[in-house]
């Protein structure tokens, strides 16, 4: 941490241009430690700093990370095409500090989705070479059958892989309910990987992310909360 002036540490923490950021702070809208500050030309080490903003209270911090509960029709992308985007669950001072998806989910697939501006901490978690399980459940057109179970832990051929892609793991959970870990992470993988077996995704969830779920966080659709460093140290494989 550092000693920045009052209107660089708003300016980092997204709460508008150094312009604005300033004008907040000699209209009396913002406390540093409760202590109303009109300077913005004042200096604060940045360490355990809480900033007030229109009476709410943000604590300072170097990057985000954050987990979102996704919901389904929400696109995982800063230029959504189709559906409106992920973004758009979050506060707006996230979009200036041009926090994005760790990965993505597809606009119809719910649950969790990490998000940061953090950008060697989404390329490491975006590598395939870390070998991060997540953990899906998949609701299947047609009823699962043993014999579906032991294609998808065997491994499937995907038309546009060199070798088949398989489950770490996948337990029936009911007629038309699969639970799989994956830790590849190709684009569409549990879909392409379902139909390649010879049935359907209707529905797709995912409710981990290495020790990290979506249980623990307590979080119902469209919450959003941020990660600490223990919840981050669960993700590490």
């Amino acid at each position: 941490m550092s000693k920045l002036s009052l209107d660089r540490i708003l300016q980092s923490q997204g709460f508008g241009t150094r312009k604005y950021c300033r004008a907040l702070i000699e209209d009396g809208d913002v406390s540093v430690n409760g202590t109303v500050e009109d300077n913005y030309k004042a200096t604060f080490d940045t360490a355990d700093l809480v900033l007030t903003v229109f009476d709410e209270e943000w604590r300072y911090r170097e990057h985000l990370y954050v987990a979102l509960y996704k919901p389904a029709n929400f696109e995982c992308s800063r230029k959504p095409s189709h559906h409106p985007g992920v973004l758009t669950l979050l506060p707006e001072q996230f979009t200036w500090r041009e926090v994005q998806p760790v990965g993505r989910l597809d606009h119809d697939t719910t649950g969790l989705l990490l998000m940061s501006d953090d950008g060697p901490f989404i390329h490491a978690q975006s590598s395939p070479k870390r070998h991060v399980p997540k953990v899906y459940q998949a609701t299947t057109a047609e009823p699962v059958t043993p014999e579906l179970v032991e294609q998808l832990l065997a491994g499937v051929q995907l038309h546009d892989e060199p070798a088949p892609l398989k489950a770490l793991s996948c337990v029936q959970r009911g007629e038309h309910l699969l639970e799989i870990v994956l830790e590849q992470g190709k684009y569409h993988q549990v879909k392409r990987m379902l139909a390649a077996a010879g049935n359907h995704c209707s529905s797709l969830h995912r409710s981990q992310i290495g020790g990290l779920t979506l249980e623990a966080l307590g979080l119902q659709e469209g919450e959003w909360c941020f990660l600490e460093k223990e919840q981050l140290d669960l993700l590490v494989p």
